[in-house]
């Protein structure tokens, strides 16, 4: 029997539909072999005191080079806002004008200033970015450690303490307490803001592959290379040169290190990290290395400060209270390292002699 063939518009609206369909298959088609064709490419730029590193794939150089240029910029902006070594800059605006006066500021800076004053909240100041004065105290600014008398850094106790940092949301204004100078220092926190700023940027440029990182402090992880399962990381053991404690894989999350394998002085024989305990006013003692994962770069940057001034038992508590966040927590001393897990994703690689993982 003869079947009824469909109307003429029927036909024509198939027609339209299986066109449509080719078309759409054959883009889909191209995209695949586009990404197929992803090459990796990677570039530096030096800037915030250390040099910045991006590794990206992209179907080509002038792709690669033009988010690359994009990225670079954007971090030249914001140490140009948030830099306490250029006067130019709107962070030393607030540390010349803040005691004197509310200083109204532009939404970027305000949101970054109630970030940071959050997370010293949260930890109960072992993360302050008012440790201005005492890193010129001991000489860290430029690399020129010396031993401050007590004296001295009883008298700069009522310059530090970031209770002291009065923020106005309703008005976007910073003013310092009882009109005392205070020297703002994003150190602590500034990189992985940066590095927040370029995955962003990067991820509206419709990237799927990147690994973002500021030095050796912070690093972040957008998708994953091609035909692998994310970004493979090496956590050094800093008891250990040359030795590696953890090998993890990031995607779509940050991993930033706390240390005192680099930036420290020794004087009559002791040994003074960079990283202050604002409470006691003075390096940090028996403390190694914090290695802190968590999903915004900003936050693990300043919890690796926070959990190097803490150590490992009020470090969990914040941790867990932190959703997806995780660290390695190395205290003691190079001869007497003890390692700390706080639900971190993958084994240590300790040798037998070193004291066993133990999850705080």
């Amino acid at each position: 029997m003869r079947q009824n063939s469909p109307p003429s518009a029927l036909r024509s609206a198939i027609l339209v539909l299986a066109l449509v369909l080719l078309q759409v298959g054959a883009a889909f088609a191209q995209s695949g072999a586009k990404s197929l064709s992803l090459q990796p490419f990677h570039d530096s730029h030096p800037a915030m005191g250390t040099v910045f590193t991006i590794d990206v794939y992209a179907p080509d150089q002038q792709t690669a080079d033009e988010w690359m240029q994009m990225s670079f910029d954007e971090i030249d902006r914001i140490e140009a806002l948030l830099s306490n070594y250029r006067s130019s800059s709107e962070l030393s605006r607030i540390n010349r004008e803040a005691a004197d006066h509310a200083v109204t500021t532009d939404p970027e800076t305000f949101s970054f200033l109630r970030s940071s004053v959050g997370w010293s909240r949260r930890t109960g100041g072992a993360f302050d970015m008012t440790v201005g004065p005492l890193m010129r105290a001991w000489g860290f600014f430029f690399d020129r450690g010396r031993v401050p008398s007590q004296t001295q850094l009883q008298s700069l106790r009522k310059q530090v303490g970031w209770e002291k940092v009065i923020l106005d949301p309703a008005n976007r204004t910073v003013r310092f307490a009882g009109n005392t100078h205070i020297e703002l220092d994003p150190g602590g926190i500034g990189k992985g803001y940066a590095v927040d700023h370029i995955a962003a940027l990067l991820r509206q440029q419709h990237v799927r592959s990147a690994l973002i990182s500021a030095g050796t402090s912070t690093i972040y992880a957008i998708g994953s290379p091609p035909d692998k399962s994310g970004w493979l990381v090496h956590v050094p053991d800093p008891a250990h040169n040359g030795k590696i404690l953890s090998t993890i894989v990031l995607k779509n999350t940050s991993l930033s290190t706390s240390g005192c394998t680099e930036k420290f002085f020794i004087k009559n024989g002791r040994r003074y990290c960079h990283i202050l305990d604002p409470r006691t006013m003075s390096p940090v003692q028996n403390m190694l290395q914090t290695t802190v994962i968590s999903p915004s770069a900003t936050d693990s940057d300043a919890l690796s400060t926070a959990t190097f001034v803490m150590g490992p038992q009020a470090s969990a508590r914040v941790l867990r209270s932190t959703p997806h966040s995780a660290a390695i927590i190395v205290s003691g001393t190079i001869q007497k390292p003890r390692y700390t897990a706080i639900g971190w994703p993958g084994p240590l690689n300790m040798n037998p002699y070193q004291q066993q993982k133990r999850e705080a």
